[in-house]
């Protein structure tokens, strides 16, 4: 039988569940992660396995979860660095019959804490009301509060960047009939690089951490700043890098590489109250009136404003907020897009991004072999 479990924020409040997943580690390992909400009705998999959660407490609003089992083919990387997992109802997926394994197995096998029979509406409302806020997963209410009693004499912590801890180590190629594509790995979706080799790109996976003259070196015909997650100001390294790139080779940011395309150009970036996680955001293009519903995942968004003079034109707003949903610059062949083109979970109908892109690089090549 599973054991009770806890959920406890600074201020006192707790959310009482069952355990699932791995937990034998967890008393000596206690630390507060941030915890955050996604509404997608489907996509557990490809959300517990989106390196864009790294170093985040997931909370899931559909009441059922895990009822259609794990299939490793649907993976979005080939680890996760999600810190806890919380669910209303958890199945055992007997509801699938090609499942190799279950939610739960995944968890235990993977190191995540879960917890589950927790009340996610109200903990949903709460998020809502307070905004993201860093929890503790426990099992007993006392160790929680005997950990913020003390937290404020706790060392800084020095841990590196969650982007590092998802990043390849070392670059790795696809082979592929077109241009080459590299795409800097700051914890890229495998739906992304299904989406470059669809449309025939050679590609080259980088990590992180690589310099604009390593990238250069690869003598690619385009440049994709792929998802990836924590505080995009953080990344100076990354920024940089991306400075001295942007006006070198047609460029694709994606979420958190959409972020670091406005920091690079001068603009700014500012934490949203509970972010946007979700499949049914809907953005609209500024110059064509198109809406579209898209598949969302991250904490940060660009201040519009700070954009001024750096460039780049806001093309997309989300129709929720008025956020800044994607922008192109007006001298040099480089987009970006908040949320995922990629769709999953959710919604494939923004994968003309991924097309408007080719066409780019191919102009761009066009015009190089024409000097």
């Amino acid at each position: 039988m599973s054991k009770v479990a806890y959920l406890v924020f600074k201020d006192g409040t707790t959310f009482e569940g069952k355990e699932f997943g791995e937990w034998s580690k967890s008393s000596a390992q206690l630390k507060e992660q941030e915890v955050v909400f996604n509404t997608s009705m489907s996509g557990y998999q490809e959300m517990v396995t989106d390196l864009s959660y790294a170093g985040q407490i997931l909370v899931l609003t559909q009441p059922l979860i895990g009822n259609y089992g794990w299939h490793h083919e649907e993976n979005e990387a080939d680890k996760t660095r999600l810190q806890g997992l919380i669910v209303r109802e958890l199945s055992e997926g007997e509801g699938s019959l090609h499942g190799e394994g279950s939610l739960e197995d995944y968890c235990q096998q993977h190191g995540v804490q879960g917890l589950k029979g927790v009340d996610t509406r109200a903990l949903t409302r709460y998020l809502r009301q307070f905004g993201t806020l860093p929890g503790l997963l426990v099992q007993t209410q006392e160790a929680g509060i005997e950990y913020w009693a003390n937290s404020q004499r706790k060392i800084e912590d020095k841990s590196e960047h969650w982007v590092y801890r998802s990043t390849v180590k070392e670059a790795y190629e696809i082979p592929g009939s077109g241009p080459l594509i590299a795409v800097l790995d700051f914890g890229v979706k495998r739906n992304i690089i299904r989406n470059l080799q669809k449309r025939e790109f050679r590609i080259i996976v980088l990590p992180a951490r690589s310099t604009a003259e390593e990238i250069l070196r690869h003598r690619p015909s385009g440049l994709v700043l792929s998802n990836g997650p924590g505080d995009p100001e953080e990344l100076s390294e990354g920024i940089a890098m991306v400075r001295k790139l942007y006006d070198k080779l047609p460029v694709l940011g994606i979420c958190l590489g959409h972020q670091l395309l406005a920091l690079a150009a001068g603009g700014k970036t500012y934490k949203l109250p509970y972010g946007h996680r979700g499949g049914n955001h809907p953005v609209i293009d500024i110059r064509s009136g198109k809406a579209t519903m898209t598949s969302q995942n991250h904490g940060y968004a660009v201040e519009e404003a700070s954009l001024t003079g750096s460039g780049f034109e806001v093309t997309l707003r989300n129709l929720n907020d008025g956020t800044v949903e994607g922008m192109e610059h007006l001298t040099y062949p480089v987009l970006s897009v908040q949320f995922h083109p990629e769709g999953a979970p959710g919604p494939e109908e923004n994968a003309e991004i991924f097309d408007h892109f080719k066409d780019i690089v191919l102009r761009s090549s066009t015009q190089k072999g024409r000097r």
